[in-house]
């Protein structure tokens, strides 16, 4: 669903902008004063394309909440806590101070950004991410390279084009995988404390028990909205603990065995639906595939067939 506000009003604009961010101080420089504010909602993220044709200048209280986006025309300056970030046409940027006040200068800026819960990637990275259990912190406002910044921009305008304001949009697998899609890109685009390299603690719980948990959770719960932290937590293990003890015991990921548990059950879906109400993609979008090719690939590398004729095949 998309919300969708626009004026040429000051006045208005403003008030839009502390109900959409919170309260601010908001000053605009020059007669040209048009605003457009536009929100899309996918699972637990907002995505918000922002246009401003006037110059302004906004002190704020704390967002609580994580920014990260690209710069598509204009730019903007950011000051908040222990952070700055100049920000031009074509830059990506994130804003990772979310309890700090913060000020920023915006001049005909044109701008597509996440907003994100904090609580939200600290989940995705792991709870404890840094060297000896230092929560989970970013430590930079710009990628980690040409590469990431790319990957950032492919991945948004995955999510946008293909989830968001889309049918899909209303299918909550579809809505929680995009969503922790653009999670871990952001882990990936982003610096941060977070530490890659199992601890001995987690080394010491990838056993076959925590894998037999790990996997019988799943198994119950594929038709729901899980996360590798849903499962990591059923399994009383983290994240990481989760991951080495599938690529130790299984050569997989968390990730791949629940995707291909959701295949199974799209099969079952398949070879029980009527081929005159059921469709390949809807049962697809239901077990969270959002790319009906993807998904004809690894069901016909499972099953040896397409599942158009697994529908037909009564």
């Amino acid at each position: 669903m998309t919300t969708l506000f626009e004026t040429t009003d000051a006045e208005a604009a403003h008030q839009m902008l502390v109900a959409t961010y919170g309260a601010m101080r908001f000053s605009v420089t020059g007669e040209r004063h048009r605003a457009r504010v536009a929100r899309r909602t996918v699972g637990p993220i907002e995505l918000h394309h922002n246009t401003f044709s006037m110059r302004f200048h906004v002190d704020a209280d704390p967002v609580r909440r994580v920014t990260m986006g690209r710069v598509l025309r204009g730019s903007f300056s950011y000051r908040g806590g222990a952070g700055q970030s100049d920000n031009e046409t074509g830059d990506v940027f994130m804003i990772a101070h979310p309890d700090s006040p913060y000020q920023s200068i915006n001049v005909d800026v044109d701008l597509e950004f996440a907003v994100i819960d904090p609580a939200l990637l600290a989940l995705v990275a792991d709870t404890d991410a840094g060297p000896g259990g230092e929560p989970f912190r970013f430590t930079g406002t710009h990628p980690v390279s040409a590469q990431a910044m790319r990957l950032w921009g492919t991945t948004y305008d995955f999510v946008r084009d293909n989830i968001a304001d889309t049918p899909a949009a209303r299918e909550p697998l579809l809505a929680g995988n995009a969503a922790r899609l653009l999670l871990a890109t952001a882990l990936a685009t982003f610096p941060s404390n977070l530490s890659h390299d199992p601890a001995v603690g987690d080394r010491r719980d990838a056993h076959p028990a925590t894998l037999r948990r790990a996997v019988a959770f799943i198994d119950d719960n594929a038709h729901r909205d899980i996360s590798p932290a849903d499962v990591a937590g059923a399994s009383h293990v983290t994240i990481r603990t989760l991951q080495l003890a599938f690529r130790r015991h299984l050569d997989t990921t968390p990730g791949a065995y629940l995707r291909r548990a959701r295949l199974e059950r799209a099969h079952r879906d398949l070879l029980d639906g009527d081929p005159a109400s059921t469709t390949v993609g809807a049962v697809a979008a239901r077990w969270g595939f959002a790319s009906h090719s993807r998904f004809t690939a690894h069901y016909h590398a499972v099953y040896g067939q397409l599942p158009s004729d697994t529908l037909r095949d009564l």
